[in-house]
Protein backbone atom coordinates (compact mmCIF):
# COMPACT_ATOMS: atom_id res chain seq x y z
CA UNK A 1 0.00 0.00 0.00
CA UNK A 2 2.73 2.39 1.09
CA UNK A 3 4.42 1.82 -2.27
CA UNK A 4 0.98 2.44 -4.68
CA UNK A 5 1.10 5.89 -2.64
CA UNK A 6 4.59 6.80 -3.25
CA UNK A 7 3.68 5.71 -6.47
CA UNK A 8 0.47 8.28 -6.96
CA UNK A 9 2.54 11.22 -4.73
CA UNK A 10 4.71 11.08 -7.86
CA UNK A 11 2.31 11.11 -10.72
CA UNK A 12 0.24 13.40 -9.10
CA UNK A 13 3.25 15.77 -8.85
CA UNK A 14 4.64 15.21 -12.26
CA UNK A 15 1.00 15.79 -13.64
CA UNK A 16 0.73 19.28 -11.94
CA UNK A 17 4.00 19.96 -12.93
CA UNK A 18 3.14 19.36 -17.10
CA UNK A 19 -0.21 20.98 -16.21
CA UNK A 20 1.45 24.34 -15.78
CA UNK A 21 1.46 26.00 -19.49
CA UNK A 22 -2.66 25.24 -19.38
CA UNK A 23 -3.42 26.96 -16.43
CA UNK A 24 -0.68 30.02 -17.16
CA UNK A 25 -2.52 29.91 -20.11
CA UNK A 26 -6.00 29.72 -18.94
CA UNK A 27 -6.67 33.58 -19.00
CA UNK A 28 -5.73 33.80 -22.54
CA UNK A 29 -8.78 34.56 -24.80
CA UNK A 30 -9.77 31.37 -27.43
CA UNK A 31 -9.56 32.07 -31.03
CA UNK A 32 -13.23 32.12 -32.41
CA UNK A 33 -13.92 29.31 -34.42
CA UNK A 34 -14.74 28.80 -38.22
CA UNK A 35 -17.74 26.89 -37.01
CA UNK A 36 -19.76 26.49 -34.41
CA UNK A 37 -18.51 23.44 -31.68
CA UNK A 38 -21.94 21.23 -32.97
CA UNK A 39 -20.77 21.38 -36.39
CA UNK A 40 -17.21 19.88 -35.65
CA UNK A 41 -18.59 16.51 -34.22
CA UNK A 42 -18.14 13.68 -36.48
CA UNK A 43 -20.57 10.38 -36.27
CA UNK A 44 -18.59 7.41 -37.92
CA UNK A 45 -18.43 3.61 -37.28
CA UNK A 46 -18.63 0.18 -38.30
CA UNK A 47 -20.60 -3.60 -37.77
CA UNK A 48 -18.49 -6.71 -37.84
CA UNK A 49 -20.61 -10.38 -39.11
CA UNK A 50 -19.21 -13.31 -38.66
CA UNK A 51 -19.71 -17.17 -39.48
CA UNK A 52 -17.07 -19.28 -37.30
CA UNK A 53 -18.79 -22.82 -38.21
CA UNK A 54 -17.11 -23.88 -41.73
CA UNK A 55 -14.43 -26.78 -41.74
CA UNK A 56 -15.39 -27.18 -37.55
CA UNK A 57 -13.34 -29.54 -36.14
CA UNK A 58 -14.82 -29.68 -31.84
CA UNK A 59 -17.51 -27.46 -30.75
CA UNK A 60 -15.83 -27.80 -27.26
CA UNK A 61 -13.26 -25.31 -28.31
CA UNK A 62 -13.67 -21.98 -27.25
CA UNK A 63 -12.75 -18.45 -26.88
CA UNK A 64 -14.90 -16.78 -24.32
CA UNK A 65 -12.55 -13.38 -23.93
CA UNK A 66 -13.00 -13.12 -27.66
CA UNK A 67 -15.46 -14.54 -30.03
CA UNK A 68 -18.21 -16.03 -28.10
CA UNK A 69 -19.83 -17.54 -30.95
CA UNK A 70 -17.20 -20.55 -31.18
CA UNK A 71 -18.48 -23.84 -30.82
CA UNK A 72 -21.97 -22.44 -30.91
CA UNK A 73 -24.84 -20.54 -33.32
CA UNK A 74 -24.14 -19.32 -36.63
CA UNK A 75 -24.13 -16.07 -37.98
CA UNK A 76 -22.80 -13.47 -35.50
CA UNK A 77 -22.59 -9.52 -34.81
CA UNK A 78 -19.30 -9.47 -33.44
CA UNK A 79 -19.65 -5.64 -33.13
CA UNK A 80 -21.69 -2.96 -33.86
CA UNK A 81 -19.75 0.54 -32.72
CA UNK A 82 -20.61 4.23 -33.45
CA UNK A 83 -18.41 6.47 -32.82
CA UNK A 84 -18.77 10.43 -32.12
CA UNK A 85 -16.27 12.40 -31.58
CA UNK A 86 -14.77 16.04 -32.42
CA UNK A 87 -13.26 19.01 -30.91
CA UNK A 88 -15.47 21.43 -28.79
CA UNK A 89 -13.09 23.93 -27.99
CA UNK A 90 -9.38 24.21 -29.06
CA UNK A 91 -7.92 22.79 -25.82
CA UNK A 92 -10.91 20.33 -25.71
CA UNK A 93 -11.52 16.59 -27.24
CA UNK A 94 -13.99 14.06 -26.33
CA UNK A 95 -14.45 11.04 -27.68
CA UNK A 96 -17.59 8.62 -27.19
CA UNK A 97 -17.88 5.15 -28.62
CA UNK A 98 -21.30 2.85 -27.33
CA UNK A 99 -21.12 -1.00 -29.05
CA UNK A 100 -24.79 -2.25 -29.61
CA UNK A 101 -23.77 -6.01 -30.15
CA UNK A 102 -22.47 -6.76 -26.84
CA UNK A 103 -22.39 -10.61 -25.70
CA UNK A 104 -22.67 -11.37 -22.12
CA UNK A 105 -22.14 -14.69 -21.18
CA UNK A 106 -25.60 -15.33 -20.52
CA UNK A 107 -26.17 -16.32 -24.13
CA UNK A 108 -28.07 -13.32 -25.18
CA UNK A 109 -26.60 -11.40 -28.08
CA UNK A 110 -26.23 -7.35 -29.17
CA UNK A 111 -26.73 -5.72 -26.08
CA UNK A 112 -25.34 -2.40 -25.84
CA UNK A 113 -22.70 -0.94 -23.60
CA UNK A 114 -20.24 1.50 -23.12
CA UNK A 115 -16.48 0.94 -24.59
CA UNK A 116 -15.16 4.77 -24.33
CA UNK A 117 -16.58 7.61 -22.99
CA UNK A 118 -13.15 10.52 -22.78
CA UNK A 119 -11.99 13.84 -23.45
CA UNK A 120 -8.45 14.83 -23.98
CA UNK A 121 -7.52 18.52 -22.41
CA UNK A 122 -4.69 19.89 -24.43
CA UNK A 123 -2.13 21.93 -22.14
CA UNK A 124 -0.69 23.54 -24.68
CA UNK A 125 -1.39 25.19 -28.40
CA UNK A 126 0.26 22.07 -30.18
CA UNK A 127 -1.35 19.74 -28.39
CA UNK A 128 1.78 17.43 -27.58
CA UNK A 129 0.79 17.48 -24.32
CA UNK A 130 -2.46 16.07 -23.12
CA UNK A 131 -4.64 14.73 -20.28
CA UNK A 132 -7.05 11.82 -20.89
CA UNK A 133 -9.89 11.80 -18.47
CA UNK A 134 -12.41 9.25 -18.34
CA UNK A 135 -13.11 5.40 -19.54
CA UNK A 136 -10.33 4.92 -22.55
CA UNK A 137 -7.91 1.92 -23.43
CA UNK A 138 -4.95 1.43 -21.27
CA UNK A 139 -1.85 1.90 -22.47
CA UNK A 140 -0.25 -1.68 -22.66
CA UNK A 141 0.29 -3.34 -25.67
CA UNK A 142 0.45 -2.50 -29.29
CA UNK A 143 -2.58 -4.79 -30.71
CA UNK A 144 -4.38 -3.73 -27.42
CA UNK A 145 -4.49 -0.27 -28.51
CA UNK A 146 -4.78 -1.54 -32.35
CA UNK A 147 -8.56 -0.81 -33.71
CA UNK A 148 -10.64 -3.98 -34.23
CA UNK A 149 -11.55 -1.82 -37.49
CA UNK A 150 -8.15 -1.76 -38.54
CA UNK A 151 -6.52 -5.18 -37.12
CA UNK A 152 -6.06 -7.86 -39.06
CA UNK A 153 -6.47 -11.39 -37.43
CA UNK A 154 -10.26 -11.62 -36.22
CA UNK A 155 -9.49 -11.53 -32.33
CA UNK A 156 -6.57 -9.93 -30.22
CA UNK A 157 -4.10 -12.28 -29.13
CA UNK A 158 -4.77 -13.89 -25.26
CA UNK A 159 -1.14 -12.81 -24.06
CA UNK A 160 -1.65 -9.31 -23.84
CA UNK A 161 -5.09 -9.29 -24.03
CA UNK A 162 -5.80 -11.18 -21.00
CA UNK A 163 -4.95 -7.81 -18.62
CA UNK A 164 -7.91 -6.16 -19.43
CA UNK A 165 -11.27 -6.89 -20.64
CA UNK A 166 -12.32 -4.81 -23.80
CA UNK A 167 -8.68 -3.44 -23.22
CA UNK A 168 -10.24 -0.66 -21.42
CA UNK A 169 -11.15 1.13 -17.72
CA UNK A 170 -12.00 4.53 -16.28
CA UNK A 171 -9.01 6.54 -15.07
CA UNK A 172 -6.74 9.63 -16.08
CA UNK A 173 -3.93 9.02 -18.23
CA UNK A 174 -1.27 11.71 -19.30
CA UNK A 175 0.28 11.75 -23.11
CA UNK A 176 2.79 13.52 -24.91
CA UNK A 177 4.30 13.65 -28.12
CA UNK A 178 6.06 16.23 -30.73
CA UNK A 179 3.73 17.35 -33.31
CA UNK A 180 5.04 15.77 -35.83
CA UNK A 181 5.11 12.46 -34.52
CA UNK A 182 1.28 12.87 -33.60
CA UNK A 183 1.04 13.21 -37.33
CA UNK A 184 2.71 9.88 -37.90
CA UNK A 185 0.64 8.10 -35.87
CA UNK A 186 -2.41 9.62 -37.44
CA UNK A 187 -1.20 8.91 -40.98
CA UNK A 188 -0.33 5.03 -39.86
CA UNK A 189 -4.09 4.61 -39.50
CA UNK A 190 -5.34 6.42 -42.65
CA UNK A 191 -3.10 4.94 -44.87
CA UNK A 192 -4.35 1.69 -44.14
CA UNK A 193 -0.79 0.63 -42.48
CA UNK A 194 -2.52 -0.98 -39.65
CA UNK A 195 -1.04 1.37 -36.66
CA UNK A 196 -2.29 1.65 -33.48
CA UNK A 197 -3.61 5.37 -33.12
CA UNK A 198 -2.09 8.06 -31.28
CA UNK A 199 -0.95 7.09 -27.86
CA UNK A 200 1.76 9.61 -27.36
CA UNK A 201 5.11 8.92 -27.30
CA UNK A 202 5.06 8.58 -23.60
CA UNK A 203 2.17 7.73 -21.34
CA UNK A 204 1.28 7.77 -17.59
CA UNK A 205 -1.72 7.13 -15.86
CA UNK A 206 -3.59 5.72 -13.02
CA UNK A 207 -6.92 3.39 -13.39
CA UNK A 208 -9.69 1.30 -11.14
CA UNK A 209 -7.84 -1.29 -11.92
CA UNK A 210 -10.83 -4.07 -12.40
CA UNK A 211 -11.30 -3.25 -16.07
CA UNK A 212 -13.98 -1.57 -18.47
CA UNK A 213 -17.47 -0.57 -16.81
CA UNK A 214 -16.68 -1.21 -13.37
CA UNK A 215 -16.06 0.75 -10.12
CA UNK A 216 -12.68 0.49 -7.59
CA UNK A 217 -13.02 -2.77 -5.36
CA UNK A 218 -10.51 -2.05 -3.23
CA UNK A 219 -9.57 2.01 -3.29
CA UNK A 220 -5.71 0.80 -4.67
CA UNK A 221 -5.60 2.13 -8.15
CA UNK A 222 -3.38 0.47 -10.63
CA UNK A 223 -0.38 2.51 -12.93
CA UNK A 224 0.66 2.15 -15.97
CA UNK A 225 3.20 3.51 -17.74
CA UNK A 226 4.37 3.58 -22.09
CA UNK A 227 7.26 4.38 -23.99
CA UNK A 228 6.87 3.40 -27.95
CA UNK A 229 8.31 5.18 -30.73
CA UNK A 230 7.26 5.04 -34.69
CA UNK A 231 10.90 5.91 -36.84
CA UNK A 232 11.24 6.34 -40.46
CA UNK A 233 14.06 4.58 -42.26
CA UNK A 234 14.81 4.33 -46.29
CA UNK A 235 10.80 4.25 -46.79
CA UNK A 236 9.94 1.96 -43.72
CA UNK A 237 8.69 2.57 -40.58
CA UNK A 238 9.47 0.66 -37.89
CA UNK A 239 7.51 1.13 -33.83
CA UNK A 240 9.05 -0.08 -30.76
CA UNK A 241 8.01 0.19 -27.45
CA UNK A 242 7.97 -0.78 -23.84
CA UNK A 243 5.01 -0.57 -20.92
CA UNK A 244 4.27 -2.14 -17.86
CA UNK A 245 1.46 -1.57 -15.27
CA UNK A 246 0.94 -2.58 -11.52
CA UNK A 247 -1.81 -2.78 -8.95
CA UNK A 248 -3.71 -5.20 -6.75
CA UNK A 249 -6.45 -6.95 -8.54
CA UNK A 250 -9.86 -8.05 -6.97
CA UNK A 251 -11.50 -11.44 -7.72
CA UNK A 252 -15.79 -10.75 -8.47
CA UNK A 253 -16.08 -14.11 -10.15
CA UNK A 254 -15.72 -17.44 -8.84
CA UNK A 255 -17.10 -20.63 -7.75
CA UNK A 256 -18.79 -21.59 -4.38
CA UNK A 257 -16.30 -24.33 -3.65
CA UNK A 258 -13.30 -22.68 -5.07
CA UNK A 259 -10.45 -21.62 -2.33
CA UNK A 260 -9.01 -18.08 -2.32
CA UNK A 261 -7.34 -15.51 -0.16
CA UNK A 262 -9.55 -13.57 2.48
CA UNK A 263 -9.71 -10.52 1.17
CA UNK A 264 -9.44 -11.16 -2.67
CA UNK A 265 -6.84 -8.65 -3.30
CA UNK A 266 -4.09 -10.44 -5.68
CA UNK A 267 -1.04 -8.77 -6.93
CA UNK A 268 -1.36 -7.92 -10.97
CA UNK A 269 1.39 -6.91 -12.58
CA UNK A 270 3.13 -7.00 -16.24
CA UNK A 271 5.73 -6.05 -18.24
CA UNK A 272 5.62 -6.51 -22.17
CA UNK A 273 8.04 -5.54 -25.12
CA UNK A 274 6.73 -4.43 -28.65
CA UNK A 275 7.81 -4.03 -32.32
CA UNK A 276 6.50 -3.18 -35.35
CA UNK A 277 7.64 -3.15 -38.67
CA UNK A 278 4.71 -1.86 -40.82
CA UNK A 279 3.56 -2.87 -44.31
CA UNK A 280 5.55 -1.52 -46.97
CA UNK A 281 4.48 -4.24 -48.32
CA UNK A 282 6.11 -6.64 -46.01
CA UNK A 283 4.87 -6.20 -42.44
CA UNK A 284 6.08 -7.66 -38.76
CA UNK A 285 4.17 -7.44 -35.25
CA UNK A 286 5.41 -9.10 -33.14
CA UNK A 287 4.76 -8.58 -28.76
CA UNK A 288 5.79 -10.55 -25.84
CA UNK A 289 5.04 -10.16 -21.90
CA UNK A 290 5.55 -11.74 -18.71
CA UNK A 291 4.40 -11.24 -14.60
CA UNK A 292 1.98 -12.28 -12.12
CA UNK A 293 -1.74 -12.40 -11.15
CA UNK A 294 -4.10 -14.25 -10.09
CA UNK A 295 -5.11 -18.38 -11.35
CA UNK A 296 -6.56 -21.24 -11.14
CA UNK A 297 -4.67 -24.00 -9.33
CA UNK A 298 -6.25 -26.90 -10.59
CA UNK A 299 -4.02 -29.39 -7.76
CA UNK A 300 -5.67 -27.50 -5.04
CA UNK A 301 -8.72 -25.94 -5.94
CA UNK A 302 -7.77 -22.34 -5.66
CA UNK A 303 -6.92 -18.75 -6.60
CA UNK A 304 -3.25 -18.10 -6.33
CA UNK A 305 -0.97 -15.68 -7.14
CA UNK A 306 0.86 -17.42 -10.49
CA UNK A 307 3.58 -16.21 -13.17
CA UNK A 308 2.39 -15.54 -16.60
CA UNK A 309 3.86 -15.53 -19.82
CA UNK A 310 3.35 -15.54 -23.83
CA UNK A 311 2.87 -13.48 -26.81
CA UNK A 312 2.69 -13.30 -30.61
CA UNK A 313 4.00 -12.74 -33.71
CA UNK A 314 2.17 -11.49 -37.18
CA UNK A 315 3.26 -11.11 -40.64
CA UNK A 316 1.68 -9.62 -43.19
CA UNK A 317 2.22 -8.59 -46.74
CA UNK A 318 0.24 -5.48 -48.15
CA UNK A 319 -0.75 -5.56 -51.81
CA UNK A 320 -2.77 -2.80 -53.47
CA UNK A 321 -4.09 -4.34 -57.29
CA UNK A 322 -5.82 -1.52 -59.02
CA UNK A 323 -8.00 0.40 -56.28
CA UNK A 324 -8.63 -2.63 -54.34
CA UNK A 325 -6.27 -4.37 -51.46
CA UNK A 326 -5.37 -7.61 -50.33
CA UNK A 327 -2.98 -8.13 -47.20
CA UNK A 328 -2.18 -11.93 -46.58
CA UNK A 329 -1.32 -12.77 -43.25
CA UNK A 330 -0.25 -15.18 -40.49
CA UNK A 331 -0.10 -15.17 -36.90
CA UNK A 332 1.32 -17.54 -34.31
CA UNK A 333 0.64 -16.89 -30.49
CA UNK A 334 1.21 -18.54 -27.01
CA UNK A 335 -0.27 -18.10 -23.85
CA UNK A 336 0.77 -19.60 -19.96
CA UNK A 337 -1.50 -18.28 -17.27
CA UNK A 338 -4.85 -17.27 -15.77
CA UNK A 339 -7.42 -14.91 -17.37
CA UNK A 340 -8.38 -12.42 -13.64
CA UNK A 341 -11.78 -11.21 -15.47
CA UNK A 342 -13.38 -15.18 -15.67
CA UNK A 343 -14.50 -17.34 -13.81
CA UNK A 344 -12.22 -18.49 -10.92
CA UNK A 345 -9.41 -16.53 -12.50
CA UNK A 346 -9.59 -19.31 -15.05
CA UNK A 347 -5.96 -21.14 -15.91
CA UNK A 348 -4.73 -21.36 -19.51
CA UNK A 349 -2.62 -22.78 -21.84
CA UNK A 350 -2.60 -21.27 -25.63
CA UNK A 351 -1.19 -22.26 -28.62
CA UNK A 352 -2.59 -21.06 -31.78
CA UNK A 353 -1.63 -20.55 -35.48
CA UNK A 354 -3.85 -18.46 -37.76
CA UNK A 355 -3.44 -18.03 -41.68
CA UNK A 356 -5.92 -15.84 -43.53
CA UNK A 357 -6.16 -12.63 -45.61
CA UNK A 358 -8.15 -9.43 -45.27
CA UNK A 359 -9.75 -8.18 -49.23
CA UNK A 360 -11.36 -4.52 -49.55
CA UNK A 361 -12.31 -4.07 -52.90
CA UNK A 362 -13.88 -0.68 -51.94
CA UNK A 363 -13.51 1.48 -48.70
CA UNK A 364 -16.25 0.94 -46.77
CA UNK A 365 -16.13 -2.86 -47.09
CA UNK A 366 -13.80 -5.76 -45.92
CA UNK A 367 -14.15 -9.44 -45.81
CA UNK A 368 -11.66 -11.94 -43.64
CA UNK A 369 -10.98 -15.20 -44.29
CA UNK A 370 -9.08 -17.11 -41.63
CA UNK A 371 -8.27 -20.51 -41.09
CA UNK A 372 -7.31 -21.16 -37.33
CA UNK A 373 -5.26 -23.96 -35.95
CA UNK A 374 -5.68 -24.14 -32.16
CA UNK A 375 -4.97 -25.82 -28.78
CA UNK A 376 -6.19 -24.51 -25.66
CA UNK A 377 -6.39 -25.87 -22.00
CA UNK A 378 -8.89 -23.94 -20.15
CA UNK A 379 -9.23 -24.73 -16.45
CA UNK A 380 -11.85 -23.19 -13.21
CA UNK A 381 -13.42 -25.33 -10.41
CA UNK A 382 -16.11 -27.02 -12.60
CA UNK A 383 -14.06 -27.47 -15.83
CA UNK A 384 -10.61 -29.09 -14.97
CA UNK A 385 -8.78 -31.47 -17.12
CA UNK A 386 -10.02 -29.54 -19.81
CA UNK A 387 -7.68 -29.39 -23.05
CA UNK A 388 -9.10 -28.90 -26.37
CA UNK A 389 -8.16 -29.17 -29.76
CA UNK A 390 -9.36 -28.51 -32.84
CA UNK A 391 -9.47 -26.19 -36.62
CA UNK A 392 -12.09 -23.66 -38.15
CA UNK A 393 -12.16 -21.44 -41.39
CA UNK A 394 -13.79 -18.25 -39.77
CA UNK A 395 -15.07 -15.70 -42.02
CA UNK A 396 -16.11 -11.99 -41.72
CA UNK A 397 -17.69 -9.13 -43.53
CA UNK A 398 -17.01 -5.69 -42.32
CA UNK A 399 -18.49 -2.37 -43.09
CA UNK A 400 -17.07 0.98 -42.45
CA UNK A 401 -19.60 4.07 -42.85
Amino acid sequence: MKTIKFHLKIIAFSLIILAQPLFAEAQDKPKPSAKPWYEQISVRGYTQVRYNRLLETNDSLKNEQGDKSWGSGGFFIRRMRIIFSGNIHERVYFYIQPDLASSPSSGSNNFGQLRDAYFDLACDKKKEFRFRIGQSKVPFGFENLQSSQNRLPLDRNDAINSAFTNERDLGVMFYWAPEKTRKLFSSLVSDGLKGSGDYGVFGLGVFNGQTANKNDANKKPHVVARLSYPLELKGQIIEAGLQGYKGTYVIENKSSKTKFVKDLNYADERVAASFVLFPKPFGIQAEYNVGRGPEFNPATDSIETQKLKGGYITASYFMKIKNQILIPFARAHTYDGGKKHELDARSYTVKEFEIGAEWQPIKNFELVAMYTISERRFEDYALQNNKQKGNLLRIQAQLNF
